[in-house]
């Protein structure tokens, strides 16, 4: 049998999947495909770090390294759902529920002292951040607004909200002394093993990581933040947005940037909160609270202080009633932009703002013009160009806009810009190097103890890969092709010299490539767009990330709605489903009153692609049918009004799935590439049609209570499948198919 990876996550997409997995598992089996479960969730990447301290029955496989494994082979088809990428408060709670529920995990050591202890934070940091993807890209990415999607949002608009000529919002970014401005880079004229070394103005050496493989032709950079820069440019920021009477609001990544930006982000707190830090610092320490979970970790952690407890909870009560006004993730519980480090993601709030006429929310629920602040200013400029843009021209119209894919380079962890094992807080003034095993330094920089200093890694095959992926991408569309690389940044500088060696690889005749700056690409982009015109933006790995959610949230809504296929190096394949950032909030609102507001449009895109992808590899022509008319379907639950809605009382995402079968069925009934597929499936689409109204109503009918789900992290499967399967009618149909 053909095999499909369905990844088990995390929040509203893994509730989704108990809807959602039986209705594909059914609809296969009759191809002779097999779908199988791979646990990638936080909760599952943490049970398989402790196997020693679980009981038989409680131990779970490493499923993301073996996915990682199959993603080097011909034979992947993997479909990615969204996963949480743990920040430290997250990885907190998780470890906690877990614990509650029987599982005996040590506690997430703060400050390590041990060698036990340090061992146990090294386990638990192998899973925060962006530990998943890394490991499962194998190849680079091809994201793209599905034709259906694009023809639904013309037809269908999503609310743009109005720009104003005379906005004050626009970003602030340092520009200077920052991971920018001090990049380096290198290109390997042969393999090495490399030395990271940190050398203390007292000459004290310190090796901060040994051992790294690096191939001929790998591009590697080095930079650092210098931290009285940023602590300084924070300060100026606060000032200028009370000056101004704007909201302030701070826009990092402190999920996928897993090191750097909490450290940011606990500067950034310190720094508005600054009286507060000055007068109570030491207390705050000394009871283990820190900057770098955010406000709320603070707040919640008071009592520890014990009589100052009430005294320092007014003192940060009357900075906040203080001008600047903080922009709020939820201004009716009193969250600020503050709060806590994984509630404002860059590539999602930064887009989210500028579709809404730039403005956020402020303390009481106002919104308001904005200055938001990224501080390293790499490609802060690409939203500024965007705003810049917006006052000029007005909001984009969504009836008449054209669309900016991206080919994003990725694979074999390229540009993972030292989110990981490279990333270090400088213990003491003094240089890092990177040394050759030879002794010979690579890269050196001077830096003061605070400071942030990362390195990246970029293979020279992936970027092979890259160049070829954007030919071929420009060639299947007949879209010119911008790679947004910046001549002036030593990185950029480099892989331009390998793009213009690369495409002399390629029959690049009649086609539009060009290199341009990150601001010029945007400036050039959204130029085209308001001509209702494409524009392949071929970027790196960071900028993917960026552009894959800037661009399809102002042209479709949401970035859960783009196909994203990542053709594998070695011939498999990858299918992602979207972003999964407001996810917490799904899970919450069927918590609370059992409706699911989650939309699987993402998955219902990947599962076709994966399902196409086996038929041209293993030549099952029967996947190519149900692919086919499940993109049918998937049209007809759009264009038919049959997404989730946004309140009770209304379809949500277990109705959604009802009627993706229902017109799966008829669509494989109605075909006839495949007689004997149209006969098994002629029934089932008569017997849903027959029963949609019992079946509809079924679904209406389970909405309006309280769901226990046995946990958040990790639910409980009987009491989840029991939630997202509340149709007794629908059920039998599709478990009747499924044998």
């Amino acid at each position: 049998m053909s095999t499909i990876i369905y990844t088990r996550t995390d929040e509203a997409p893994l509730l989704a999947t108990y809807s959602l997995k039986p209705v594909l598992e059914a609809f296969a089996g009759a191809a002779g495909i097999e779908v199988q479960t791979r646990d990638i969730s936080l909760a599952g990447r943490i049970l398989a770090q402790f196997p020693e301290r679980l009981t038989e029955e409680q131990r779970v496989g490493d499923a993301l390294a073996e996915l990682g494994q199959l993603a080097t082979t011909p034979e992947a088809n993997i479909i990615k759902l969204p996963n949480i990428s743990a920040s430290t408060p997250q990885l907190r709670a998780a470890i906690t529920e877990l614990q509650g529920q029987g599982y005996d995990l040590p506690d997430y050591p703060e400050d390590p002292q041990t060698e036990e202890e340090r061992e146990v934070r090294a386990r638990y940091d192998r899973v925060k951040g962006s530990a998943v993807n890394p490991v499962l890209r194998e190849g680079n990415s091809d994201r793209r607004a599905p034709e259906a999607v694009k023809n639904y949002a013309r037809s269908r608009p999503h609310s743009m909200g109005a720009w104003s000529a005379d906005s004050r919002t626009r970003v602030a970014t340092m520009g200077a002394r920052d991971f920018a401005a001090n990049e380096q880079s290198v290109v390997l004229p042969a393999a090495d093993t490399l030395t990271i070394e940190h050398v203390a103005a007292d000459g004290t050496r310190t090796v901060l990581k040994d051992g790294l493989q690096v191939e001929e032709g790998e591009v590697v950079d080095a930079t650092f933040m210098d931290v009285a820069a940023l602590r300084a440019f924070l300060a100026e920021q606060v000032g200028t947005a009370a000056d101004e009477d704007v909201l302030l609001s701070l826009h990092l990544k402190a999920t996928m940037m897993k090191v750097s930006d909490p450290i940011i982000f606990g500067h950034a707190v310190e720094t508005f909160f600054a009286d507060v830090f000055s007068r109570y610092g030491e207390q705050l320490a000394s009871a283990g609270l820190s900057a770098r979970d955010g406000l709320a970790g603070i707040l919640a952690g008071l009592d520890a202080l014990g009589d100052q407890a009430e005294e320092v909870r007014a003192a940060v009560d009357a900075r906040l009633a203080e001008l600047p006004r903080l922009s709020m993730v939820n201004s009716d519980k009193g969250i600020t932009n503050l709060h806590v480090p994984s509630d404002v993601i860059v590539d999602a709030s930064m887009p989210a703002m500028i579709r809404n006429g730039g403005k956020l929310w402020g303390p009481q629920g106002e919104e308001d013009d904005t200055l938001a602040v990224i501080p390293d200013s790499s490609y802060a400029g690409v939203y500024q160009a965007v705003i810049e843009d917006c006052k000029a021209h007005g909001a984009y119209d969504p009836t008449t806009m054209g669309s900016v894919p991206n080919v994003g380079l990725m694979a074999r962890k390229a540009e993972e810009y030292g989110s990981h094992d490279k990333t270090f807080e400088i213990a003491a003034d003094g240089v890092v190097r990177v040394v050759g095993s030879a002794g010979d330094t690579l890269m050196e920089h001077e830096v003061s103890a605070g400071d942030v200093w990362r390195a990246c890694q970029t293979k020279d095959e992936p970027v092979r890969d890259w160049v070829k992926l954007a030919v071929t991408r420009a060639r299947a569309s007949g879209d010119p092709a911008i790679f947004w690389l910046d001549a002036e940044r030593a990185h950029d500088a480099n892989l331009i010299t390998k793009v213009r060696t690369y495409l002399q690889d390629h029959d690049t005749d009649g086609l539009d490539l060009q290199v341009m700056s990150p601001v010029e690409a945007t400036r050039v982009s959204v130029e085209r767009i308001r001509q209702g015109l494409n524009t392949i933006s071929v970027t790196g790995n960071v900028l993917r990330d960026y552009n894959t959610d800037l661009f399809p949230i102002l042209e479709v809504g949401t970035s859960a709605k783009m196909l994203s296929v990542v053709p594998l190096m070695n011939g498999g394949g990858l299918f992602e489903t979207g972003a999964g950032g407001s996810a917490p909030k799904h899970v919450q609102q069927l918590q609370s009153e059992n409706y699911l507001r989650w939309d699987s449009l993402g998955e219902f895109l990947a599962i076709a692609e994966s399902l196409r992808h086996l038929a041209d590899r293993e030549g099952n022509a029967r996947a190519g049918v149900l692919g086919d008319a499940l993109d049918r379907a998937t049209e007809r639950v759009l264009t038919e009004g049959r997404s989730p809605a946004r309140r009770l009382g209304q379809i949500d995402n277990r109705g959604s799935h009802f009627y993706l079968a229902l017109y799966w069925a008829e669509a494989l009934a109605g075909q006839t590439a495949d007689a004997e597929l149209a006969a098994t499936f002629a029934p089932v689409a008569q017997q849903l049609g027959d029963q949609e109204q019992k079946i509809a109503q079924e679904l209406l009918d389970a909405q309006g209570t309280p769901v226990d789900l046995g946990g958040y992290f990790h639910p409980d499967d009987a009491k989840a499948t029991a939630a997202m399967r509340p149709s007794p009618t629908f059920n039998a149909v599709i478990d009747g198919l499924r044998g």
